[in-house]
């Protein structure tokens, strides 16, 4: 069920729009300013497209392009001019947005972050991109974790960029902190779409979870994304689908997250994000709540390492063309050099 679409709309329904935006070529701060017009303009159409929409949600790279320029010219500020520009267009619509910048770090390489802007222009959610596309992407590693927020109609509402979706634990840490959505938003080429689709519906499956998947589509010259826009009801099926490739379209559906709390009470069996920490329910009192996982104890210890550790070829980015990192994780650019 997904309400048309969301043209027929149900009082506790939440109506997602999200936007296959044409992947665009982004080099000097004019380009930049013209791209971010391209957004808000974009915001005007979701809501003349679908008078219904709660949130309108633009893809990982909607505004920097896929070229990983890190040229502080055209890197954005929460204080910016940028966010500053989709906050107006989120109170101008009457809509909630997502929207996608590379942020100026002042200690290291940008942050991939991602917002939500509620209805009435108010920075709501804030996260930065835990998992960078390792070698390819150069971005910071986020150290804000994943926040969950009180989105539209007050679902509980959680945002993933990317590669991020590829780990299961980011999926599951989004659910444990109680997000009924998760949005999923990627700049992600052809080669992945088979991957995408299936961990876009795992996602949603093992953690009873609606998700609102997204790429960047079209091409920039270079690279061709692949839209895909995706929008899955939280038993895995698919709600909503972009299968025509085609630049600037928004795919919608209604979304109920009533039904993902009334599933994660009454579901018995696959009711997995619970079941995780009650294991064997049937045999024993409570289930185990123990935690019999090596990989869990030793990344809590800072001894995760993996039985090939030492085989692997691809642990820095020179491959991708940037040189080796001098810092370590926490460290700061200043004191890295001295």
């Amino acid at each position: 069920m997904n309400g048309l679409g969301g043209l027929n709309k149900s009082p506790a329904g939440v109506v997602i729009g999200v936007v296959q935006l044409q992947l665009p070529v982004v080099v000097t701060p004019a380009d930049l300013r013209a791209q971010c017009a391209r957004i808000v303009a974009m915001v005007g159409k979701a809501r003349r497209n679908m008078a219904t929409m709660d949130l309108v949600v633009f893809p990982e790279y909607a505004l920097h392009g896929l070229s990983m320029d890190m040229n502080p010219e055209i890197l954005c500020l929460l204080d910016g001019p940028e966010v500053s520009a989709f906050k107006q267009a989120c109170r101008d619509n009457n809509i909630w947005g997502c929207f996608s910048i590379m942020e100026f770090n002042p200690h290291g390489n940008p942050y991939n972050s991602g917002l939500v802007i509620d209805d009435r222009g108010e920075l709501k959610l804030y996260y930065r991109n835990m998992h960078p596309w390792t070698p390819v992407e150069p971005w910071e590693p986020g150290d804000i974790g994943v926040p969950v927020i009180d989105g539209p109609k007050g679902a509980k509402l959680a945002l993933i960029i990317c590669h991020d979706g590829m780990f299961p634990e980011m999926a599951r840490e989004c659910a444990y902190k109680g997000a009924e959505i998760m949005l999923r938003t990627a700049g992600y080429t052809a080669p992945i779409r088979e991957a995408w689709r299936f961990t876009n519906q795992a996602n949603s499956f093992q953690n009873l979870m609606v998700t609102a998947n997204v790429c960047m589509c079209g091409s920039d010259g270079t690279f061709d994304s692949m839209g895909e826009g995706m929008i899955v009801n939280f038993d895995g099926a698919i709600l909503a689908q972009g299968v025509s490739g085609r630049p600037n379209e928004i795919i919608t559906a209604e979304v109920r997250p009533d039904l993902v709390r009334e599933a994660r009470r009454h579901w018995s069996v696959e009711n997995n994000i619970y079941q995780l920490g009650h294991r064997g329910f049937t045999a024993v009192a409570g289930g185990a709540r123990d935690c019999p996982y090596t990989f869990m104890q030793d990344f809590v210890a800072g001894k995760y390492r993996l039985p090939w550790e030492d085989e692997v070829v691809h642990v820095d980015g020179t491959s991708s063309g940037f040189p080796p990192p001098t810092r370590r994780h926490g460290e700061k650019l200043a004191k890295a050099a001295e």
